[in-house]
């Protein structure tokens, strides 16, 4: 639901947009569905089954079609409604072209041309019962059409809540070690080198910005390359020459869309669980490329034999990322996570689209 700034109305945008093929598709199912239902309540000895499936199911679809295209047309009206109203203009909009394809039908059946073709049994003989069960039946569907709408869509509603509330807790994330961590480098840095104190505190700055920005929904590849190069410069002057990482992301395409904060906690974890713990330190290694219209980028870092350390945050981001992906891009994105001999692999697939494609934050 939607807040009207004025009157602070609840806006009915619970329906699909019937302007799209793939809400077309599941009104079609939905009528086939209510068909086969029909034909096979009706039981009907003068007309063969499949005859019968095979009227109801084009009647049907006549009235499905012709729901969807006017539900296309008052799109923008019925989002100016609350549910309530909405609700009960879809029903009259809907019973009043069934009401309007049964006169048609019923007037077709009447024809020379029907009765010449021995086609009269197909067709109603009354009227006034014909449109009565017609409109009766399709109130009915209607209803539980758009029950169905509304609790898919309220579904939907949730689980991106509930994303949105992990971003902000993964966002809420910043681990006070880092924080301290890097105030005492800086500090130390203020008198041997004030220029490099003065880009960490900048870099620091940054960093921060874009971890507490809320509208970092969706962003360019770009942007979050590099947001994790800051956090790379803030660590190496902590870790120094234990920290080393290896870009191998000349491939990746810098307009590609990605969810925000989805490669910086990840380089993160493996600074966090994989470097830090280790006297000697390591190299995380980040690897990208595109093949076949998918991005997949993996991160990589060692971790040895007595390094036993885990965090829930770890599982935190990582559970994140993935549930962000499947909301932007369904079941075409993959989160794949584990060790591996002496390394952990993260590993991130999903399709590349660019900002021509209509994604907007």
């Amino acid at each position: 639901m939607k807040t009207d700034a004025a009157g602070g109305a609840e806006r009915s945008i619970y329906l699909p947009d019937f302007c799209t093929s793939r809400a077309t598709l599941v009104l079609v199912l939905i009528v086939e569905l209510t068909a086969f239902v029909l034909t096979l309540a009706r039981q009907n000895l003068e007309v063969d089954f499949w005859a019968d499936l095979a009227r109801t199911s084009i009647f049907l679809l006549w009235i499905g079609l012709a729901s969807a295209a006017l539900l296309c047309l008052a799109k923008k009206p019925l989002t100016r409604l609350n549910v309530a109203q909405g609700s009960a203009m879809v029903f009259v909009l809907i019973a009043v072209v069934i009401a309007l394809v049964s006169g048609c039908a019923f007037l077709i059946g009447r024809t020379d041309v029907i009765a010449g073709m021995g086609l009269y049994a197909l067709f109603p003989r009354n009227l006034g019962s014909f449109l009565l069960r017609n409109v009766s039946i399709g109130l009915v569907v209607i209803g539980l059409t758009l029950r169905y709408f509304f609790v898919t869509h309220e579904w939907r509603r949730n689980i991106e809540m509930q994303a949105a509330a992990r971003v902000h807790a993964l966002q809420a994330r910043i681990r006070p070690h880092f924080l301290f961590n890097s105030m005492n480098t800086i500090a130390s840095l203020t008198r041997s080198n004030p220029v490099l104190a003065e880009q960490a505190v900048q870099d620091l700055a940054d960093l921060f910005r874009a971890n507490l920005n809320e509208q970092r929904n969706i962003l360019m590849l770009q942007e979050e390359l590099e947001v994790a190069h800051i956090y790379q410069r803030i660590e190496e002057l902590r870790l120094g020459e234990r920290l080393r990482i290896e870009w191998k992301v000349e491939a990746l395409p810098r307009g590609a869309l990605v969810p925000g904060l989805m490669l910086q906690p990840l380089l993160e974890n493996a600074i966090y669980h994989g470097i830090e713990p280790r006297p000697e330190g390591g190299t995380v290694t980040v690897t990208g490329e595109v093949s076949g219209k998918l991005i997949t980028i993996v991160v990589r870092n060692p971790v040895g034999e007595a390094n036993t350390r885990r965090s829930s945050g770890n599982q935190l981001a990582l559970a994140n990322i993935r549930e962000r992906l499947t909301l932007m891009y369904g079941e075409r994105a993959l989160v794949k996570s584990g060790r591996f001999d002496r390394e952990y692999i993260v590993t991130l697939r999903f399709p590349y689209v660019e900002q021509a494609a209509g994604l907007v934050t």
